[in-house]
């Protein structure tokens, strides 16, 4: 299996946090205009969110605090947006659970509009 996401020297080169069961990884590789963002994504090889076990789930959001103090001490972003995307209609390009960490700035163009806004515009609908 070529996961992108499980643990290897490749993958290991970006994490900039981790604790026992999950990674915090920055790859500008893959941020593009998502300056400063970063991934949280656990050690073990599952699909979704839904598939981790409670001490997975504990040990991302200790991680997710984290990789949020780290930021704020580091780039001092305005707020933050947080995502998950569960299976190909959601937008998953990669099968191994990740929590999308992006900090937000004001002088964003796009300040101000969160993860829902292209899904609840007109074009979305049917």
């Amino acid at each position: 299996m070529d996961c992108p996401f499980c643990p290897s020297p490749e993958l290991d080169a970006h994490v900039v946090l981790r604790n026992d069961l999950a990674s915090f990884v920055q790859d500008e590789r893959h941020q593009g205009a998502l300056k400063h963002s970063g991934v949280i994504v656990p050690l073990r090889h599952v699909a979704t969110p839904f598939d981790l076990t409670e001490a997975e789930v504990l040990a991302t959001f200790r991680l997710l605090a984290a990789a949020k103090a780290w930021m704020d001490e580091r780039v001092a972003p305005d707020g933050y947006n947080l995502g998950w995307n569960c299976g190909a209609t959601a937008g998953q390009e990669v099968f191994h659970a990740h929590l999308h960490v992006i900090p937000r700035f004001r002088q964003e163009p796009l300040a101000g509009r969160g993860i829902r806004a292209l899904l609840k515009s007109a074009a979305n609908a049917w």
